[in-house]
């Protein structure tokens, strides 16, 4: 039976959209899958690592039946990237088998039954959800995410907070070394409600979601969340801990100021990081009356030095930071000019945008 017949971008665009979550080997074989469904003229690629599934789906596609069956993801997804673009294919269901025909190409995959394939579905009644400009909340991921944890035994650390409030939409991110804030405003009136998304969920979301107007659907429930937009749904589990109270790292009251122009600053902290320790990546940072002094050396004795002007009239300051964590803030957040603050040597820095209270970096200093 030809189970689909359609062009090859057709079938490639959204299989690549499911397939980023799929792992290479599982132990479930099954998860190394994607699910071909085909309704219709519709076609419905799902793909899912047991935390979290996408499904995509596609319109005005041939065949001479419906069925389900599910096959290698990364396999397939190879197979017609490797293919000229426009290439009119078949897949073919014969025996357990799944033939993908191409003019003269063949190539013959193995199966497994759409049946086996497991689902995931909100566990409680959708009336909590938001809708968000698309642009807007990957903005709003793309100003935090840096600053999740990788692998840490703190498992809730390994994610971003969503807290949806009123109307206010705030992600919050931290490693323990620095902790990164921002918020956009939403068009609804919700309850209380904090979340913390799985890195992975963070990373594709941010991968799939578009820069332009278009909307985001978000579903809460109460171990889950639902992503909507395009033709693509998202549902991913939530990392259940109790997330730290942020608000208590931001500091309130620092005296001195220092306003510099973003692009001057990472450059200069981008030259001085070469000859930084590899290990420790420390820089220390010399603040005068309207001078900045980076200072890096390494365990070879070599040694690295920048001066920029900046806007500063404060209190003199030497004070070390790893490099790594300031160039992550200046590379993710799209200003002109950053604000830094600090109080002394000894306490975390501040880092926020001119005139925008949507937005807070807070790194802890380090010795060197």
């Amino acid at each position: 039976m030809v189970l689909i017949k359609t062009l090859r971008d057709t079938l490639l665009a959204p299989l690549q959209s499911v397939s980023g979550i799929v792992e290479r080997r599982h132990t479930l074989p099954i998860l190394s899958n994607v699910l071909l469904e085909k309704r219709g003229d519709q076609m419905t690629l799902l793909a899912t690592d047991i935390e979290i599934q996408i499904t995509n789906h596609a319109t005005g596609v041939g065949g001479d039946g419906e069925g389900a069956v599910t096959v290698g993801a990364r396999k397939l997804q190879d197979i017609l990237r490797s293919l000229p673009d426009s290439t009119e294919i078949s897949l073919v269901l014969e025996d357990k088998r799944l033939q993908v025909r191409a003019g003269k190409s063949r190539f013959s995959l193995q199966t497994l039954p759409a049946d086996d394939f497991p689902r995931m579905t909100l566990t409680e009644d959708e009336t909590r959800q938001f809708t968000i400009p698309q642009k807007a909340f990957r903005q709003l991921i793309g100003k935090t995410q840096y600053a999740m944890a990788a692998q840490d035994v703190r498992y809730y650390l390994n994610g971003l907070l969503l807290l949806v409030e009123g109307n206010e939409l705030r992600a919050v991110a931290t490693d323990g070394h620095r902790l990164a804030f921002a918020s956009v405003g939403i068009e609804a009136d919700l309850a209380r409600q904090e979340m913390i998304l799985p890195r992975k969920t963070v990373l594709e979301l941010n991968r799939l979601l578009s820069d332009n107007e278009e909307p985001l659907t978000v579903t809460l429930a109460s171990n889950q969340v639902r992503f909507s937009f395009g033709s693509i749904v998202l549902v991913s589990k939530l990392i259940d801990g109790k997330f730290p109270d942020y608000e208590r790292v931001i500091p309130q009251s620092l005296r001195n100021h220092m306003t510099v122009s973003r692009q001057t600053l990472m450059q200069a902290m981008q030259r001085a990081a070469i000859l930084t320790n590899e290990k420790f990546r420390g820089v220390r940072v010399v603040l005068a009356d309207n001078a900045l002094k980076l200072i890096a050396a390494n365990a070879e004795q070599e040694e690295a030095q920048e001066e920029i002007e900046v806007a500063y009239g404060g209190e003199a300051i030497d004070v070390g930071f790893n490099v790594s964590y300031l160039l992550d803030v200046l590379n993710n957040v799209h200003a002109d000019e950053v604000q830094w603050s600090f109080n002394d040597a000894n306490s975390s820095a501040l880092v926020t945008l001119p005139g925008n209270d949507r937005f807070k970096y807070v790194v802890m200093p380090m010795r060197i």
